[in-house]
């Protein structure tokens, strides 16, 4: 069940491929909650992204460590993040720390490490994750 359903968000993901643009001195910190789409993610989202690097966590020890490490061109939570938080769920990945945080903390959180000029992404539709990061990569539409 869980494989159909990934294979089903990353048909959502391909649905709005989008070519054009070049990207590749970019760098996206993602935040999601499902080791195995953040690894296919990461291999099908560059080429879409005009060859933007995307570095995929899963917990917030790694999110954090990330933020602290480098400035990033976006910072992408992922559609399952986003739908546990609008759920008022857990992010899966939470520590003691950030128990009980929503978006609204994790994006105080990027802000207070990478600046209020850093672009972050958000959306609760596969669909909607190539459009958002073009836009947020200043890559033109698809």
């Amino acid at each position: 069940m869980a494989d159909a359903s990934r294979d089903r968000m990353m048909g959502d993901i391909a649905s709005s491929a989008a070519c054009g643009g070049d990207a590749s001195t970019k760098v996206v910190l993602s935040r999601g909650c499902d080791p195995v789409m953040a690894e296919r993610a990461g291999q099908m989202l560059p080429p879409m992204i005009g060859g933007a690097q995307l570095i995929g966590v899963t917990n917030d020890a790694d999110f954090f460590a990330r933020l602290k490490e480098r400035k990033y061109d976006a910072v992408f939570f992922a559609p399952g993040a986003c739908r546990f938080s609008a759920g008022r769920q857990p992010i899966p990945g939470g520590d003691e720390a950030t128990a009980g945080w929503t978006l609204v903390e994790y994006r105080a959180k990027v802000r207070e490490l990478q600046g209020d000029d850093v672009a972050i992404v958000e959306t609760t539709e596969e669909r909607l994750i190539v459009p958002k990061l073009r836009e947020a990569l200043g890559l033109p539409p698809a």
